[in-house]
This record gives C-alpha cells, structure tokens and sequence, in this order.
C-alpha cells in the first residue's frame, strides 16, 4: 500500500495544484440553497462562478473522474478518486455538478446501454448540459411499481406513449427524462416492462408542480398524451426494463442514503447549539443537547466510513448490491434526526416561516428544510420497502 501512496503523490501534487488555480473563492463556501448546480439547458446560475466551476472541472473530466475519457470522464482508478475527493475537501471545494444524471441514469447506461446512446448522453452529462428526470412512480404504482400503467405502443419506427407519472422530481426544470412504461400488456407485469427515454419537450409531455408541506415545489405531476419516442431509445431490450429499473434505484438508493453521511452537511451542531444555547466551561450548556449532538456525530461518522468501503467497492467495477437499501433506509433516517435536533436547539426560533421580522432567514429555512425532510423516507422507496429488501437480500431472512 505505500508503494501505491508513494505512486500517487505527483498525481496529488498534480491536482492539488489545478484546484488551487482553477476552483474560484467563492466555491470554496458552503452552497446556498439556490446555487445546486445540476446543469441543463436551460441552467441559471444566480453566481456565474458556479457555472465557471462546473465548466472546468468538466474540462478535466473531474465532474464524473471514474468515467471512461470517451464519455466525458478522467478515466481515473478508485484510489485517484479518492485523492481527488481528499484535495477538494482541503480546501472545502462545492461539487460541480450534481444530479440524475450523474448518480442515476449515467451510471445505468455505462452498464445498459448501447454505443450509440452512451455516445449520444454520457458527454452532456459529464458537461452539465442535459438535466434528467425519473418517470417511475404512478398515481396507483408506488411502493408496487411494477404496476405501472403508462404504456407504449409500436407505431412503425416510434413507441407511442400514453400515461401518467407522480413525484417526478425537478420535471418542470428537466431536459430529458428516463420512463418506466408497458410494451406488453400481456406478459407478467415485471415482464412488460421497458425503459426508455425522450426528451421533454416532445409534443405531448405536460406537468404540474406538486406543493409539499415545506412550502417547495421539487416534485410534479407528469402526463403523456400520444408522445411519439424512437424505438432505438430503449434501453437494452423492450420488456427488459424492469432489470434496468432495479440497478438504478439501487444508485438512487445509495445517492439518497448518502445525504445523512457528515460529509454532506452545510450545517454544525455544534455551532447552532452554542449560539443558541450558550457555552458552560466550553461546552454546549445543556447536557441533553450535548448528548443529542455527540449521537449524531458518532452515527454519521459510522454511516460514512459504511458509505466510503461501498463506494470503494464500486470504483472497483462492482454495481451497487442491496447494501444501498441499508445507505437509504439509514441515511435518510440521519438526515430526519439532523433536522429534529436542529429543530429542538433553535426552540421557538424553529417556527419561523415568513416574517423576517421575527426569524432570520436561516431559521426559516431551517424550518422549513425540517419539514421537507419528512419525505426522505418515502422518496426513492418507502423506508418500509427497504426493511423488506434488507431483510431478504442482505440477511437471508424467509419471507
């Protein structure tokens, strides 16, 4: 192993130095709610330096670095990664790039998809250009999404595609979107499957957001009316789908969960607390308080050194397995009990909602974060789900 550490410090003097000229000032601070730079066509920066830092580390194939140079990656190994994360945390470098396509449909076409459609979709990704949406979810096929009804018939070189999908997340932003429909209304309902993707201004795709109860509208309503598709955009074979469909929310899994890993936040605990609960002998003045926030430390830092070993695993060519139920089912229940302790720390300054008067901006959002955070445990399959899929297929349990 030091053999290898020794072989990767002119790769590490070599990053180390493009990060100090390249990453602009002010991506080395946390990111601000309305600066997430998941890229697009239609993309607007509110800091232009966060398109500058997305467009040059893309230059460098650094926005997906395990991807082949020939898509748009670096081509780097799992321990170059690993440098590369290493430096940018030093100096507190944003991500450049974020979103669907990156963790979720990239990820599924390296291994599903044809030449052709990685040539065509890999590069925009990598670059930022295109912004992808998911079409699973149905009004009456959620939790059991193989009972999906949106359905696609053969009309010569085309699929016609009629149906409806629900909390298509960031649709009314989306540029392409990947789709769950049936080809085959006759075979077993996993059978009929395919996936498919169009892009998000054909004639007939329409969408409506959808208000959640923390005042944010992430999620839409998606209707398909008669949307002509090329046949040659499924991915692998027509009635395939549901094979594609399982490793992707397996990535999407493993993404979400992430979002409970310490390596993720913006906020201290321990800061917030001492603000607003005042220090005793430089500690946090309220033991319970102390205790909340040493818990959450201690299971973040469980939850990350978990997510690193699996991530090292992946970078080695292994797809994620059913561990990412376990990153889900775990992180989205950290990143719930985060914004419970935020939210017991601030007190009556946790209520704010709209008067800047009486609450500060960070309070609000703090608020209404807390709310938003309830959804973790539905989104991207129900926490019950997950217990399920654990319970099978990582510990062997009879059903």
């Amino acid at each position: 192993m030091n053999a290898k550490v020794d072989g990767l410090r002119p790769f590490r003097d070599e990053v180390r130095g493009w990060l100090e000229e390249n990453c602009p000032a002010d991506m080395r601070t946390p990111m601000p709610l309305d600066e997430f730079p998941e890229g697009g066509r239609t993309a607007n920066y509110v800091n232009p330096e966060t398109r500058l830092w997305r467009d040059r580390m893309a230059s460098r194939g650094f926005t997906v670095p395990i991807w082949p140079k020939e898509y748009g990656g670096a081509g780097l190994d799992k321990y170059e990664v690993q440098v590369l994360r290493e430096e940018m945390r030093r100096i507190n470098a944003r991500p450049a790039l974020i979103g669907m396509g990156i963790t979720m449909i990239g990820p599924a076409l390296l291994e599903f998809g044809n030449e052709d459609q990685k040539a065509e979709h890999l590069p925009k990704i990598a670059n930022g250009e295109i912004r992808w949406c998911q079409g699973y979810s149905e009004p009456n096929a959620g939790s059991d999404l193989a009972g999906l009804r949106t359905s696609a018939v053969i009309d010569g070189d085309d699929y016609i595609i009629n149906g409806q999908k629900i909390w298509t997340s960031g649709a009314d932003k989306a540029d392409w979107i990947f789709c769950l429909v049936r080809t085959d209304p006759d075979a077993s309902k996993h059978e009929g499957i395919t996936f498919i993707l169009f892009d998000m201004t054909s004639p007939g795709v329409t969408f409506k957001p959808i208000r959640l109860i923390s005042g944010l509208s992430p999620f839409c309503e998606t209707f398909f009316d008669d949307v002509r598709v090329p046949r040659k955009n499924v991915v692998t074979e027509p009635g395939k789908g549901w094979t594609v469909a399982k490793r992707l929310l397996e990535h999407e899994r493993a993404s979400i969960g992430s979002i409970g890993a310490s390596g993720q936040r913006k906020i201290s605990l321990e800061e917030l607390a001492l603000d607003y609960l005042g220090r005793s002998n430089g500690r946090i003045a309220d033991p319970a308080t102390r205790e909340s926030v040493l818990q959450q430390r201690m299971n973040d830092r469980a939850l990350s050194l978990t997510i690193k070993r699996a991530a090292e695993l992946a970078e080695s060519g292994r797809p994620p397995g059913p561990e990412s139920s376990m990153f889900k089912y775990y992180g989205t229940e950290q990143n719930k009990s985060l914004f419970e302790v935020q939210i017991k720390i601030l007190g009556t300054q946790g209520l704010g909602w709209e008067s800047a008067s009486a609450f500060t901006e960070a309070e609000i959002n703090t608020t209404r974060a807390w709310l938003r955070s309830k959804a973790n445990s539905i989104e991207g399959g129900t926490s019950e789900v997950q217990l399920n899929i654990i319970a099978k297929r990582v510990l062997g349990l009879p059903d």
